[in-house]
């Protein structure tokens, strides 16, 4: 496999469809149709044209507009209304050249999704306008924000955004009809496409990567004449973003799948329920933990395991624990925006039977480690294997003598060598079990490996001569100076 070439372990996605974790597991249909337009050439104007009409008879909107994600989409339709189709304008953004360019939005959806959101707007040369305050705004402060440079209202539907205390959707709307202010919805992790334009939202904006189930990719629906902004928008900010004809594809068949999925099949909340209700009652058994179901606190149709960690049953915190796991091989990663009040939550959309196994047993390990009860085979290595492979691998247990220890140069020459070795090496540290591949100079960060400690250096698969040669450079660069 490339990723085996690359040196990249392949993560176990436990807290959703990320971004940073690649959004979506591509359904067969998706791949195959991403596949198909890679064998060809095609006019990208009239794909992507075509792909539009498609696309909106599942929005039920007039037409929409593929970009490259939501972000993207946000940065386009402000773009959109700062400039039109106007080549001159379009071409001078994000400089609007003294044209109405104020976007209006709630303060506490002014969010960072990994990046501003308001950096967003600016990209697309409009200037964000916060009002209220985070947890407080009235219509009135809408009202009041709007001036003849007013080009749009935007309103984030998001976990990240604050929506208590705030001005509902539908008063957004009533505000900007009152005042001939175009708004835009950032709906970018919401299943239901329909919904939103519903509204009367001029513009709506979706991932075609997330809840879709699609390439990573981005949606613009509205009326034709602001679709047909957008898309001018290719001559100008947008054509950094441009799309490929695989992920137009991709994106076709996806938003034909998940409508056809909504219209056919149940909601799928009953099974997440039981499932997750099931994962509650194996976790919320381990040392530490208790687990409970809880549902998508954006109000989708999504229910999660939720884990609340008792650092003094568990011997570490949710934060810890968040960390340990993500540190391991292979890397395992819980959803973790309340981490530091104590709580994570597993989500099963992303998990695969399997790996919602792997998930359990990795969590085990890593508690079982915590508590100092860890045992070969949960969390930490066997000690004493040897290097001749006589356990099904190669290991080997060594006394950091290098100054710095495993951070820096020392960790950054580590992981280059491992990177080069061509076989695969973990990590552990031998007082609490937690493991890093030996390969990811982050992992071996996390670890906090210092001078005087005790690790263990464990070959993954078969172990022959190169596994040993490799053991021995690797343990050169921690212990310099020792046989």
């Amino acid at each position: 496999m490339l990723y085996d070439e690359l040196r990249i372990t392949p993560a176990v996605n436990a807290s959703g469809k990320m971004t940073a974790l690649g959004g979506s597991r591509l359904s067969e249909s998706v791949t195959a149709a991403m596949t198909e337009a890679g064998t060809g050439h095609v006019v990208m104007a009239d794909l992507l044209a075509a792909a539009g009409r498609d696309i909106a008879r599942a929005t039920g909107t007039e037409d929409a507009c593929v970009t490259t994600g939501a972000a993207a989409g946000v940065a386009v339709a402000v773009a959109a209304l700062v400039a039109g189709t106007d080549p001159a304008r379009i071409e001078a953004l994000p400089d609007a050249l003294g044209h109405p360019d104020e976007v209006v939005l709630q303060k506490g959806h002014a969010v960072h999704f990994g990046a501003p959101v308001t950096q967003m707007v600016r990209l697309g040369g409009g200037r964000p306008v916060e009002v209220g305050a985070a947890n407080k705004v009235t219509a009135a402060h809408l009202a009041a924000a709007v001036t003849p440079r007013t080009v749009a209202l935007l309103y984030v539907q998001s976990h990240h955004a604050v929506q208590k205390g705030t001005v509902p959707l539908a008063e957004m709307i009533a505000v900007g009809r009152e005042h001939g202010v175009p708004v835009i919805v950032d709906a970018a992790a919401e299943e239901d496409l329909r919904r939103w334009p519903a509204t009367g939202a001029d513009l709506v904006v979706y991932s075609g990567g997330k809840a879709i189930g699609g390439p990573t990719s981005g949606i613009i629906c509205g009326s034709a004449a602001l679709v047909a902004a957008c898309r001018a928008q290719s001559g100008g900010i947008a054509r950094p973003m441009k799309v490929g004809k695989e992920t137009v594809l991709g994106l076709v068949r996806a938003v034909r799948d998940h409508a056809a999925r909504a219209a056919g099949q149940p909601a799928e909340g009953g099974a997440q329920q039981t499932r997750m209700a099931a994962l509650a009652d194996r976790l919320g058994a381990l040392p530490g933990l208790t687990a409970r179901v809880v549902q998508d606190d954006a109000g989708r149709d999504i229910h999660r395991t939720e884990i609340t960690v008792d650092p003094g049953g568990a011997g570490l915190t949710a934060v810890e624990l968040a960390r340990s796991l993500a540190a391991g091989s292979p890397p395992v990663f819980l959803r973790d925006h309340h981490a530091a009040s104590g709580r994570l939550a597993v989500d099963p959309r992303p998990l695969d039977p399997a790996e919602e196994q792997q998930l359990e047993r990795r969590i085990a390990e890593v508690l079982a480690a915590a508590s100092g009860d860890g045992a070969p085979g949960a969390g930490q290595p066997a000690a004493g294997t040897g290097t001749d492979g006589s356990a099904g691998g190669c290991e080997r247990r060594l006394l950091v003598t290098e100054p710095a220890g495993l951070h820096a140069r020392p960790a950054a020459a580590f992981a280059q060598a491992a990177a080069r070795g061509g076989v695969k090496v973990v990590v552990h540290r031998a007082d609490d079990g937690r493991s890093a591949a030996a390969h990811s100079v982050l992992g071996l960060m996390s670890l906090n490996i210092r001078r005087g400690e005790e690790i263990v250096l464990r070959v993954e698969g078969e172990a022959g001569e190169a596994a040993r040669h490799l053991l021995d450079e690797l343990g050169a660069i921690a212990a310099p100076g020792t046989d």
